[in-house]
């Protein structure tokens, strides 16, 4: 009897594992508002350069009629025009040009040159739809705009010292402790954000933030992987997956209530302190326990389990020398020793990490660069943030569809050949088709969002389970290394607008053309070595897998007839 199967006997998918989902997932929706709240709280407002002879506000008409057209002037005199037509934002007049308020006045219309300067005095910025974000409080613009993609890399690369430090920290002290510290170190560096008087500050915070969210999403996986049995646990996935994606919903909504950024970070920080009370509640994983040697804890927790399912009866039946019977093979490979060097020891694992890893890399680095860009599409960021969660929906839907019926290798190489290709193609559209560029960018999230569903299975199914964990690591790792990397490019279109897009559209066709180069697994028993990989793939093996059983068995013939003479 395997593992399985004893969960099976103590209730399988029973009170105790709905429950326990339940909880483990609700915390999902905040964490994926957390990883995509600087679209909001470091929002970019229409502004300008602050005239600093403009007089006292107080003396101006009391007519709003007359105050606006009053407005309009002093603007029009105090601050140069850009291409479009709007207020530049960086440049204001030395001298007010009052001949720019005849009636046919225009730059291209001034015999004399007009000198302009920085905004020395600050700027003025428009708070009709945010109230406040860390770019209006620390006029992070003009000069200093890089600092709001700074921020976003300091934050991803909290997310992948998290993964690190936390996924470490897991295996040695269980999931259950990291998790419930995940969950208060969430709400203490998420309100000590809300309350962060400097930029410095709020990175720091939010490196710790981005940590915290890494040993939550971990550990509430494991945990509800390892508490689940084998036939649900593709079900357990897709509610896990599904939660992150209303989390995305949610978010523009909290966002819309609540338009200045601290209020907003401080809503979406303080559930995690309900959330760290009563994840003292969860179980330890079994699994974990008996690999760590801890078989009675296992024993006591199991009993619990059945307690809570409703079956005590076989609950008591279980012993230390029935778990350890039942799990001598998981015991057995917990004994071997492997480090990430075997990852690229031998051939077919070593072409599998390669390829793999790069389609991890260019998922996360194209997905944030489209997810951390919604003010460049001309429509309600509230919307765009409605529709690129909404989109998640059917597109991990349809992956599933695709993994279970077309394959996984054929899922994964389309959908982020798909997504380049939707990237890319926005680089031809003009500004003006606002509703053309949105639906190609929509398009475009929603199949990296497909690749991503499809990534954490497929992984899971190439690796062996001896290197199983190490290389669901190195993928998320390079995940993580692409969400630093995104906004850092993103850095390069103030220089030449087209670069970005080409750069966050050829990265997933290329990582795409690698996935080709993947073993199929659909239909596949799960390996447990790397000696079961490298012969799996084999060209014997891939012959039979291909049922072209004849083939290999003239081949063997061939090989042994000058014995047989």
């Amino acid at each position: 009897m395997t593992f399985a199967e004893l969960l099976d006997r103590i209730g399988g998918m029973g009170r105790f594992q709905v429950f326990h989902v339940a909880l483990l997932v609700t915390p999902i929706l905040l964490t994926a508002s957390h990883n995509l709240l600087q679209n909001f709280s470091a929002a970019v407002p229409e502004h300008h350069c602050r005239i600093r002879w403009a007089g006292n506000a107080s003396e101006w008409p009391a007519n709003r009629t007359q105050r606006m057209s009053l407005q309009e002037d002093l603007l029009r005199i105090a601050i140069p025009q850009d291409a479009t037509g709007k207020p530049e934002k960086c440049r204001r007049f030395v001298t007010p040009r009052w001949h720019l308020l005849a009636a046919n006045a225009s730059l291209n219309g001034t015999p004399e040159p007009m000198e302009t300067e920085p905004c020395h005095d600050g700027w003025i910025y428009d708070r009709s739809v945010f109230t406040n974000t860390i770019i209006m409080e620390w006029d992070l613009v003009c000069n200093l705009r890089t600092r709001r993609q700074m921020a976003q890399s300091i934050y991803m690369g909290g997310v992948l010292v998290g993964a690190l430090v936390f996924g470490t920290l897991a295996d040695r002290f269980g999931r259950k402790a990291v998790l419930s510290w995940s969950y208060l170190q969430m709400a203490v560096s998420g309100v000590c954000t809300a309350f962060s008087p400097s930029l410095t500050a709020y990175c720091v915070f939010r490196f710790l933030v981005g940590m915290a969210l890494s040993g939550i999403v971990l550990n509430c996986m494991s945990l509800v992987l390892e508490w689940v049995p084998t036939k649900v646990r593709t079900v357990a996935g897709t509610v896990v997956g599904y939660s992150a994606t209303l989390g995305q919903i949610i978010l523009p909504g909290l966002a819309y209530a609540l338009p200045d950024w601290r209020w907003l970070q401080f809503a979406a920080s303080m559930p995690f302190f309900a959330f760290f009370i009563y994840s003292w509640w969860f179980a330890e994983s079994a699994r974990w326990l008996v690999l760590s040697g801890k078989v009675e804890k296992a024993v006591e927790v199991l009993k619990k389990v059945a307690q809570f399912n409703g079956k005590k009866d076989e609950g008591e039946k279980l012993t230390t020398e029935v778990l350890k019977s039942n799990m001598q093979k998981e015991l057995a490979l917990a004994q071997t020793s492997y480090t990430l060097v075997s990852l690229a020891r031998t051939p077919t694992v070593r072409r599998i990490s390669c390829c793999i890893s790069s389609v991890w890399f260019a998922t996360s680095f194209a997905y944030y660069g489209l997810a951390m860009d919604l003010q460049n599409f001309g429509f309600s960021i509230y919307l765009i943030q409605v529709a690129f969660g909404s989109i998640d929906i059917p597109a991990k839907l349809g992956s599933a569809v695709g993994m279970s019926y077309i394959g996984r290798r054929t899922t994964q190489a389309s959908s982020v050949i798909l997504a380049g290709l939707a990237i890319l193609a926005n680089t031809f559209v003009p500004q003006e088709l606002r509703t053309l560029r949105t639906s190609l960018a929509v398009l475009g999230k929603g199949c990296l969002a497909s690749s991503f569903n499809c990534l954490y299975l497929y992984t899971g199914e190439l690796y062996p389970t001896v290197i199983r964990q190490t290389g669901m690591g190195l993928g998320s790792t390079l995940a993580r290394v692409g969400g630093i990397v995104a906004p850092m490019v993103k850095m390069t279109g103030e220089y030449l607008p087209y670069l970005p897009p080409i750069i966050y559209g050829t990265a997933p066709i290329l990582s795409g053309i690698a996935a080709i180069f993947l073993p199929e697994t659909l239909n596949m028993p799960l390996p447990d070595t790397i000696e079961e990989v490298e012969n799996r793939n084999s060209p014997e093996r891939r012959l039979l897998t291909r049922g072209h059983e004849q083939v290999l068995l003239q081949k063997m013939d061939q090989e042994v007839a000058p014995g047989r003479g």
